[in-house]
């Protein structure tokens, strides 16, 4: 993505499918798995580091929703340091847990745009589909997402403009 900042957005056409980059850095403690999870996920494994030893992660783990979290966070610190803002994003698809995520793990991200598209019931906006990869410092995958992201057009032209618009749409992603 180019750099830039709020006064500069970033459009929709700025962004090319196949576009990667590789950021962001997140060291895990277990004092943060223990305090996420016993307000969003109290599972044993995730707040208590002895029976957490006994489990089928053999240790203390985070629980992915915290991974979730931590890989938003970076998302974001990304998004400040470059300007790339969304409008929004209509959600997310295919979340995978591959891999627990463990106390000293150091966190980072990878994007990949994968697709593009305008809206067809919002012509001003388009969707980037980014497939995201949050690896641990080994560089092994410990989850994966699919994003979803609306992002303002420089101007609807007549050839990518929708020629109809569809009798009932609720829903802006579509």
């Amino acid at each position: 993505m180019r750099e830039g900042t709020m006064r500069e957005p970033v459009f929709f056409e700025d962004f090319s499918v196949g576009q990667k980059e590789r950021f962001g850095r997140y060291e895990v403690t277990a004092d943060e798995i223990v305090e996420f999870a016993k307000k969003y996920d109290p599972q044993p494994y995730h707040v208590d580091p002895q029976a957490a030893k006994e489990s089928l992660f053999g240790g203390l783990c985070a629980s992915g929703w915290h991974t979730c979290a931590m890989t938003m966070r970076m998302m974001v610190d990304r998004m400040k340091e470059t300007g790339t803002y969304s409008y929004g994003s209509p959600g997310i698809d295919e979340v995978r847990w591959k891999r627990p995520v463990f106390p000293g793990d150091v966190l980072t991200v990878e994007m990949e745009v994968i697709d593009k598209r305008r809206s067809r019931s919002r012509p001003g906006l388009g969707i980037i589909s980014n497939r995201y990869h949050t690896l641990n410092q080994k560089g092994e995958v410990v989850m994966s997402f699919i994003g979803n992201a609306f992002f303002p057009c420089r101007s609807p032209s007549a050839d990518e403009a929708p020629q109809e618009k569809p009798a009932v749409s609720q829903d802006p992603a579509s």
